[in-house]
């Protein structure tokens, strides 16, 4: 052997054996792809949009005097339910209140007699609903600008809703509200109202969809962070399998179904209909009760490359 082939034949070596320990590098740390056999069956799907809120108020009423004076009487509490036009205090203006204090000098008679010449003012709900704050007690002063007491008309959840979302709610679509204070009990309502404007937060956008709860619980309060499912669709009884066990493969959804070989997969395109992301419906291209392979994905702690993937050339046949 010439010294001209000896070098030619060393250097190829050199270069196999470096492609040999690149390939093996490559393979190392990956994940341990195996593929576990599933038939297919039939379940009930329902799909869903999941979303934070914050309860509160439809419409928050401040409630503020024409003039200003002194509480003589409050006759509600936080938490009570009142009609509209029903009385909720008592007050004087500032003149008024400084006749009485002249008066409680002279006596009682002297006190009723102012009392009956100059009748309080009555502070009326402008709306049906709960009162949500009582900020004043009675003998309490206030200027105009003060909001003695606080009404809403009734309580809903303020959910954010993903712009990618939003085309799948509608207007009377059921959702259940859990709150994160009262976890084990769920809540039923329905969207009220979906925003037209959106509101973009570190690049997200959002709109507010105001669910309404069918009924409103007592310890139901606003300010309260409520978790807000959206019953987007429903089907019974379809074909399901495992979204991880559909490819898709030049715009087409492929699955491995068993071959005459048991370890020899094949595979099968598909038309796939709804998913809620973890189980998709077949509409066609599989049957029930046939098999496919789902992978499972393992950490490779061996360092060792994976099995072959049955979608790969090398380990499936050609339907």
């Amino acid at each position: 052997m010439s010294k001209k082939i000896w070098i030619a034949s060393f250097i190829f070596v050199v270069i196999a054996g470096g492609v040999t320990f690149k390939l093996w590098s490559s393979q190392k740390g990956k994940d341990d792809v195996r593929y576990q056999q599933v038939k297919v069956g039939r379940d009930n799907l329902e799909m869903t949009i999941l979303s934070t809120g914050i309860v509160g108020p439809e419409n928050r009423v401040e409630i503020k005097p024409p003039v200003a004076g002194r509480v003589e009487k409050v006759l509600v509490e936080e938490g009570n339910n009142v009609r509209k036009g029903q009385v909720l205090a008592w007050m004087s203006s500032t003149e008024r209140a400084a006749m009485l204090d002249a008066a409680s000098a002279q006596g009682r008679e002297e006190v009723k007699k102012w009392e009956e010449m100059y009748r309080p003012t009555p502070i009326l709900a402008p709306i049906a609903g709960s009162i949500i704050q009582r900020n004043v007690e009675s003998g309490q002063t206030f200027t105009i600008s003060d909001a003695v007491l606080v009404m809403s008309d009734r309580l809903t959840v303020k959910a954010q809703v993903d712009e990618t979302d939003i085309s799948q709610i509608k207007n009377k679509q059921k959702a259940t509200i859990i709150l994160d204070a009262y976890p084990t009990q769920k809540i039923i309502g329905t969207v009220d109202k979906i925003a037209f404007d959106a509101k973009t937060v570190n690049n997200v956008t959002t709109y507010i969809v105001d669910v309404l709860p069918s009924e409103t619980p007592p310890y139901m309060r606003s300010g309260m962070t409520a978790n807000v499912t959206f019953d987007v669709n429903s089907k019974q009884n379809i074909l399901l399998v495992s979204t991880d066990a559909i490819k898709i493969k030049d715009g087409r959804s492929i699955v491995l179904v068993q071959g005459e070989n048991v370890n020899d997969p094949i595979e099968r395109q598909i038309e796939v209909g709804a998913s809620d992301g973890k189980r998709t419906e077949v509409v066609a291209g599989l049957s029930e009760g046939e098999v496919i392979f789902v992978p499972e994905f393992r950490p490779n702690k061996k360092g060792k490359g994976g099995p072959t993937s049955p979608f790969s050339p090398m380990g499936r046949r050609g339907h």
